[in-house]
């Protein structure tokens, strides 16, 4: 059963337009892939499906709840991990888990249950009371996964969660959100330019070009499609992307991107 649903999903800023009839669904603990190259419109998708940046045309729900006019009972039910870094490096782990306690005002006589559970549930009990800035990247990625996931949401937004990251740290993580789903039925909504992330991932992707949807289907059966021997994701994203893996993005984009590879690493 859906628990996500986009209709015409539009956004323009001036004479571009980013996104362009965005029209998806996504299952109630599936784990869903947006990807396309930079510039493709995944990031703005994103911030208008967290109730970040408003609506051109269209509409879009989650839980049954538009994002525009039930806004607030939305944000109870997400929780987003955005690219660049959300945790302070100036404070221990725990200590950030207290703050986001506090943001979604969870009551004061469970705050410190949950994040125990959040902590263990992360691996990161033996290094919470250790200072943010001192944890690898890996570890950081899973402390911010811990702080959007401390209210229970229903769908987790991960926008980019391994960019920056070594093999361990990326498998870490990949092993977290398996978890998530299993073990909590979160439903995982992620954009990332690692085909072998989302190969490896999502039960389904779609893939974007120019704002628009260019193909959406099981990484398998699209793999299939393309009737070849050893054909990857990379292929695939190649195929309907025009042959180019990665194109566009402003210098802002790329110096923020640059700026959390060498923070997290």
């Amino acid at each position: 059963m859906p628990i996500l649903t986009t209709e015409h999903l539009t956004r323009r800023f001036g004479q571009l337009t980013a996104v362009d009839d965005l029209s998806i669904s996504v299952d109630e603990g599936e784990i869903f892939g947006l990807l396309g190259p930079n510039g493709a419109g995944k990031s703005t998708a994103i911030k208008m499906l967290t109730t970040l940046l408003p609506l051109t045309a269209g509409s879009a729900t989650i839980g049954g709840f538009d994002v525009v006019h039930n806004a607030s009972n939305v944000r109870r039910l997400i929780g987003y991990v955005p690219q660049l870094l959300s945790a302070d490096s100036t404070l221990t782990g725990r200590e950030n888990l207290m703050i986001f306690s506090k943001l979604y005002d969870i009551p004061k006589s469970e705050r410190n249950t949950r994040i125990d559970g959040s902590l263990e549930f992360m691996g990161l009990t033996d290094a919470c009371d250790k200072l943010v800035k001192n944890y690898s990247g890996g570890m950081i990625r899973r402390l911010e996964i811990a702080q959007a996931m401390l209210h229970h949401p229903k769908v987790l937004f991960l926008d980019e969660p391994t960019i920056g990251l070594d093999p361990v740290g990326r498998k870490a993580v990949w092993d977290h959100i398996q978890k998530l789903q299993a073990d909590y039925g979160t439903t995982i909504f992620l954009t990332t330019h690692y085909m072998e992330e989302a190969d490896k991932l999502c039960h389904r992707v779609a893939i974007m070009h120019l704002g628009k949807l260019a193909v959406i289907g099981v990484p398998a059966d699209l793999k299939a499609s393309l009737n070849g021997d050893g054909v990857t994701l990379d292929d695939v994203f190649v195929y309907y992307t025009g042959g180019v893996l990665e194109s566009g993005g402003s210098y802002k984009e790329a110096t923020m991107t640059r700026r959390t590879a060498r923070r997290l690493g």
